[in-house]
């Protein structure tokens, strides 16, 4: 059985993306991974809210992780979408992602990513996409 972490913290540290945001990730098993972000000042919009760029980043990266853990190391986004339900507050964003279905070099997954605020989760976006593995 391959150790997910290991190789999960080995990609995530070769992504100088997610180092300069502090992404961390959170568990990685086959067909499920989390990934969570302390909310900084310089996330926020003009309401205080989390960007969404923030938000839509931790999605497609979460999904990416999920299905690169049943297709393999190296995979890419195809496509994602995101629908925003709450406003981001709080000082913690954590997104929950699974391979919902995969096969042969795609692998199609969903995101739930919730902000925390006082210990409370609140869901704030919805995400699905599809990620392929590399030739």
């Amino acid at each position: 059985m391959p150790d997910f972490m290991s190789i999960g913290r080995a990609i995530l540290a070769k992504q100088p993306f997610s180092q300069f945001l502090g992404t961390e990730l959170v568990e990685l098993a086959s067909g499920r991974a989390v990934l969570a972000l302390d909310v900084k000042p310089e996330f926020l919009q003009q309401n205080g809210f989390v960007h969404g760029g923030v938000l839509s980043y931790l999605i497609d990266n979460a999904i990416t992780f999920a299905g690169g853990s049943v297709l393999g190391e190296k995979v890419v986004t195809a496509e994602y979408k995101v629908n925003y339900i709450s406003p981001a507050r709080g000082e913690r964003l954590e997104a929950v992602a699974v391979a919902e279905s995969s096969g042969g070099r795609f692998s199609v997954c969903s995101c739930e990513l919730f902000s925390v605020a006082a210990g409370k989760k609140t869901r704030c976006a919805l995400g699905q996409g599809t990620i392929a593995l590399l030739k």
